[in-house]
């Protein structure tokens, strides 16, 4: 896997130390990537062109953070059949409600698979798990990193438990 598999978009460089942790869990399961700034209202035309030339360029999913208005993720799903996962950001005045809500309310054959508020890691685990279906390399990282998880929460635990006995 050498071209980028998910595209990561965000409606302002202000969104890139939330949506700079979506990369990061990419990078650590292996899963080449690419970033870009796409504001749905103050570059549409560029925002649908990415969306429309996603597939052909090998993207299988994208993940959109926006904060606000946050119609990015909608606008990019109205342009393309692939997945796409929205990351709606904390701020503003309703620190971030405004964005969730934006964001999961999308109109029936548009969806938008919306993840917490600056959700970004939750946004790039889902991708892995979409891309699992075709990659069984991924599908074996993610059960990986899920037994590693448990394995330290249940060191976590037992380390709990001993400090109070």
């Amino acid at each position: 896997m050498k071209k980028p598999l998910v595209g990561i978009l965000m409606g302002s460089d202000s969104d890139l130390p939330v949506m700079e942790k979506a990369g990061e869990v990419l990078k650590e399961m292996g899963i080449p990537y690419e970033m870009d700034i796409s504001s749905a209202h103050r570059l549409p035309e560029k925002t649908a062109h990415y969306a429309k030339t996603a597939r052909k360029r090998g993207i299988d999913v994208l993940i959109a953070g926006a904060g606000m208005a946050a119609h990015l993720a909608g606008v990019l799903a109205a342009h393309t059949t692939l997945p796409v996962i929205g990351v709606p950001l904390k701020s503003g005045g309703l620190e971030g409600v405004d964005a969730l809500y934006s964001t999961v309310q999308m109109p029936p054959g548009i969806p938008v698979a919306t993840v917490g508020i600056d959700g970004a890691k939750n946004a790039a685990y889902l991708a892995c798990e979409i891309l699992s279906i075709k990659y069984p390399e991924i599908a074996k990282k993610l059960e990986d990193f899920r037994s590693k998880t448990r394995k330290t929460l249940e060191e976590k635990s037992r380390a709990l438990k001993q400090k109070k006995a």
